[in-house]
This record gives structure tokens, sequence and C-alpha cells, in this order.
């Protein structure tokens, strides 16, 4: 009897730990100091298909919110990239520009917090990519060649640019169409098919 007591007593206290690590996790993953098991799967799927142009939206702060979350929606299907010219604020100022990056990407526009599902969308702010490009108004789409979210103090003048622009207040795939029109077929291609697929 002594034997099964102490038998029970040792999974008792191994369940427990068990329960309690995994409740620590969920605490961790909650609190952002963890990784949610989505993201960590995310990681481990195969990486996506290199492109050889991006599609970079030139967009401002003084656009409407709602406007520049749907335009995040509709880049993460193409792996595009949002880019400002500057931070609300200035440059000495990043929590603003820090909370508008957080409004534009959170899944859920109420949630609060660290543990916020994010769109997978990169935001750059970058002035020498609104000056090769000529954008004076936005929204502007561009299809880059390479990687425009690298950081402008380590791209040279000459950096690759895109063959033309689009301008106008529209959806994305009106713009990838309009691009095509402008002669950039190939240039888009990519874009359309993702847009397309879902």
């Amino acid at each position: 009897m002594e034997m099964r007591a102490r038998a029970a007593a040792a999974a008792g206290a191994a369940s427990l730990a068990v329960e309690r690590e995994a409740q620590a996790k969920r605490l961790r993953q909650v609190l952002g100091l963890e990784p949610s098991e989505e993201k960590a799967l995310a990681r481990a799927a195969p990486a996506a298909e290199v492109n050889a142009w991006v599609p970079v939206l030139f967009v401002s702060s003084s656009m409407p919110v709602p406007v520049l979350r749907a335009y995040a929606a509709q880049l993460e299907r193409v792996h595009g990239v949002l880019a400002f010219r500057g931070m609300p604020g200035g440059m000495r100022k990043v929590g603003p520009m820090a909370k508008l990056s957080a409004e534009i990407l959170r899944l859920d526009p109420g949630c609060e917090g660290p543990g916020c599902a994010m769109r997978n969308v990169q935001i750059i702010v970058d002035p020498i990519v609104f000056r090769q490009h000529g954008v004076t108004r936005v929204p502007a789409l561009a299809m880059i060649p390479g990687d425009p979210t690298q950081a402008y103090c380590e791209r040279d003048d000459e950096s690759p640019r895109a063959a033309f622009l689009v301008f106008g207040d529209s959806a994305l795939a009106g713009m990838l169409a309009e691009y095509a029109r402008l002669g950039g077929l190939k240039e888009v291609r990519h874009a359309q098919a993702l847009l397309g697929a879902l």
C-alpha cells in the first residue's frame, strides 16, 4: 500500500511539474517573452520564393490609419514594404512612429500590448528612396529590384530603382495592373499571382 501511495505521489508531482511548465510557457507567450507556437511554426516553414522585384508602397503618416491598415493587409500577401519619408514628430522621437506602426500592423486593432498578433509587413523610414524615385505625393507604388529594406546608410547612391511609379489611392491590385500597363508586366507578375492566389 505504501509503495502504491509513493508511486501515486511521484506521478502527481511529475504531472504537476509538466502542467506548471506549460502554464509558465503560456504566460511567457502572452507577455511577449517567448514566441507563440504559430510564430515558431512560421519560422520553420520554407522560406518564401525570392523575387527580383519588391512592391514598395510609398505612404505618409498623414494618411488615415484604416487606409494604411488596408494596404498592409494587401502588401502582406505579396511580401511588400510600406515606406515612409520620415517619422511623425521628427527623427528624434521614435515613440509616435512605433505607435503608428503597431496600429497599422496589428491584426486586431483593439489589441494592446506585446502579445498582439502582427502582420508580416516590413515598414521602412527612408527619405533617400523617396528622393531616388522622385516621390512627391502618396500613395505611390514602385517595384524595386533587390532589397529595399536595406538601411540607406549601407546602400550606395546608385542603388537599383523602379522603372515606373504608379500614383493614386487605389487597391493594390489596381496599382499593379497600372504598373503592368506602363510596361512593367515582368516586374509585377509574381505579385499579381500572389494577390490572386488567395
